[in-house]
């Protein structure tokens, strides 16, 4: 896997076109891209842009992943034309574009239910059926999309037409794949291929599977890191569990993969609950976490304001901008992250080296690449923490971060 050049220092920003504005537009999300550029961010990642299903779809607007058209704005957010004009001006504000997919199903009415049948699941009966997800515990009935069948090689063909569409028309500059793993690896394989014959793409996966940085994916999630980040929030974990898990990770993917860090996303934002809930005081700290172990940080739409609520998924829940209160947070360790070397994604930055501070409530650790150096000391308690750190007594305020960086 070859990288785009431009991702080894990037960090990404999800953008939720509904919800972002009291318009839920693509022009009005528009009069943010300077602000987002001001903070520093590099990629812009839109989640599903197309059309949504009417059939079966749940709530008054549908979930943005029942998706009824591949290759067609969802007139909602407004037309082709805007979505061009917001890459474009990302693109002149030195931001990249990618935007989510969806390959694993598609919405009751999408255009090729009727045009190719044979392209879907079927029951037993010969019948198409809403999508059976197991999720590792029990099997859940996503009522309002059904499942795409790739043992039909044709089918390869159209997915792949309708990812290129988007980077010949729109000029794009890659994709999240949506739920990535519950396809054929070849398939990916295939896909990035043909998209890198276009233009150098960049592909983030949703899944926490190895296997996949192999077969065209650049980056994966770190689901793992943001459960233990939350655990420490709430007292169930500690510093030695968070050391340990870097551990263990590094050790399953290769020096070169990326991972993404993160506090939120649209999942956890929408099915689990805000970050106020669920880090609380220690939300700054958490943040600084992500953004300075090994991985690509992700900031979901709202938390550079403080996303103290669960936007709803399937209708109208526009975000409250309150007072940007984390803006000046963000743009400290977006501006670190690109500046320093240590910090960079994959082989390019640095492995974690630990220090032990003689206080379990207490992380120390430093990342170094060649004369570039980036230390972090957290104080993982609600309380006020002495310990010692090479000879010398220091002390951190409950949830306290400090950063030294040379």
């Amino acid at each position: 896997m070859q990288h785009v050049s431009w991702s080894r220092s990037a960090n990404i920003y999800e953008v939720n076109v509904r919800q972002y504005t009291p318009e839920g537009t693509l022009n009005a999300f528009a009069a943010h891209l300077p602000r987002l550029h001001k903070m520093g961010v590099d990629i812009l990642w839109f989640m599903p842009i197309q059309p949504i299903g009417k059939l079966k779809r749940k709530g008054s607007l549908g979930s943005y992943y029942a998706v009824a058209d591949y290759t067609v704005v969802n007139p909602e957010f407004g037309t082709l034309n805007d979505f061009k004009d917001v890459v474009k001006q990302a693109h002149a504000l030195g931001m990249k574009v990618i935007i989510d997919w969806v390959a694993n199903h598609t919405a009751w009415d999408h255009v090729w239910v009727k045009a190719h049948p044979e392209w879907y699941l079927k029951n037993d009966k010969g019948e198409i059926h809403s999508y059976q997800y197991d999720n590792g515990n029990e099997k859940e009935d996503w009522s309002d999309v059904i499942g795409l069948d790739y043992t039909q090689k044709t089918l390869w063909t159209a997915m792949i037409q309708a990812m290129l569409y988007w980077l010949k028309a729109v000029d794009i500059d890659g994709f999240r794949c949506d739920v990535a793993s519950l396809l054929p690896l070849p398939f990916w394989q295939q896909a990035r291929h043909k998209l890198d014959a276009v233009k150098p793409v960049f592909m983030l996966a949703e899944s926490a599977d190895p296997a996949l940085h192999g077969h065209g994916f650049d980056m994966t999630y770190d689901w793992q890191l943001q459960e233990v980040l939350k655990k420490i929030a709430c007292g169930d974990a500690h510093a030695i569990d968070l050391k340990n898990y870097i551990q263990e990770t590094s050790a399953s993917f290769s020096e070169d993969a990326y991972r993404m860090t993160f506090t939120a996303n649209h999942d956890t934002n929408s099915w689990q609950n805000h970050d106020k809930a669920l880090f609380g005081k220690a939300f700054e700290s958490m943040a600084v976490l992500a953004a300075t172990l090994p991985g690509m940080p992700l900031i979901y739409s709202g938390q550079e304001s403080g996303l103290h609520k669960m936007l709803k998924f399937f209708e109208k829940d526009a975000i409250d901008w309150q007072t940007f209160q984390f803006e000046k947070l963000y743009t400290h360790l977006l501006a670190l992250k690109k500046k320093h070397p240590a910090l960079h994604n994959g082989s390019a930055g640095a492995k974690v080296e630990w220090f032990e501070t003689d206080n379990p409530n207490v992380l120390a650790f430093r990342r170094q690449k060649g004369i570039d150096v980036v230390s972090v000391q957290v104080n993982l308690s609600a309380h006020n923490q002495s310990f010692n750190l090479h000879g010398k007594p220091r002390k951190l305020g409950a949830w306290e971060h400090f950063i030294l960086a040379s």
